[in-house]
């Protein structure tokens, strides 16, 4: 699943593209935002593959908030102003849709995005070296931590907790959850915003919880598809 993010300060427009959003079978829409920084908020807690995004938005416009991403994840421009088309394009966006978007039109973008998303995907798989470590800065060292010892992480502000089978004391370190998120390998999934987990290491699952031995943790709503992919 392509996981999407929808950005636009008209509620109606907004509503509209998540309610497009869900007629498309390969998309997730993680959480819909009318303004650039509760989507910015998102982006720091969540992986987005894909953003949807309008151009005029008060306080910062679409292209400006785009400008800002250091690690942009797919976008496409949804909006009503035509004359922002190469200042969108030169951001290296995927399409640029005119409002009102027509279905036929939008899923024409989408499989857009679909493409590019297996193509990238392919070529990560094909061509990247298989690690089955990390290092993490713990204290004032770098410490090797191998990716099968991980229990699970837990977030915690600006810091992460990495709870290892190794050790009943837990490697705290400085870093974002998103970013860990990037470095794991396909057998780690996030369950809610403070944890991710080793599907591996998991004995029971429950419709709002796993267990990894006796330690339940909760799963959250934005990530039920996680349970029902585990349980295929």
């Amino acid at each position: 699943m392509i996981k999407c993010l929808a950005i636009d300060d008209e509620p109606l427009a907004l509503q509209l593209l998540a309610d497009n959003i869900s007629r498309i079978p390969f998309l997730e829409l993680v959480a819909s935002c009318d303004d650039a920084f509760a989507a910015n908020k998102i982006m720091q807690e969540q992986a987005i593959d894909l953003i949807f995004i309008d151009i005029q938005m008060p306080g910062i416009t679409g292209l400006q908030f785009l400008q800002s991403l250091v690690k942009k994840p797919m976008v496409i421009i949804v909006t009503a102003y035509k004359q922002y088309a190469l200042d969108g394009f030169a951001l290296d966006v995927i399409d640029y849709l005119m409002k009102p978007v027509s279905l036929e039109r939008f899923m024409k973008a989408c499989n857009k995005a679909k493409d590019l998303y297996e193509l990238k995907h392919a070529v990560a798989h094909t061509s990247a070296p298989k690690q089955d470590y990390m290092f993490v800065n713990v204290g004032y060292s770098l410490m090797k931590v191998t990716f099968e010892e991980i229990i699970y992480i837990e977030g915690l502000k600006d810091y992460i907790q990495i709870h290892l089978s190794a050790s009943t004391k837990a490697a705290i370190v400085r870093m974002p959850m998103k970013n860990i998120e990037e470095q794991l390998p396909a057998y780690f999934e996030r369950i809610h915003k403070s944890f991710i987990i080793n599907t591996n290491k998991i004995t029971a699952i429950r419709k709002n919880a796993v267990f990894i031995g006796e330690k339940e943790l909760p799963v959250s709503d934005s990530y039920k598809t996680v349970i029902e992919k585990l349980l295929k």
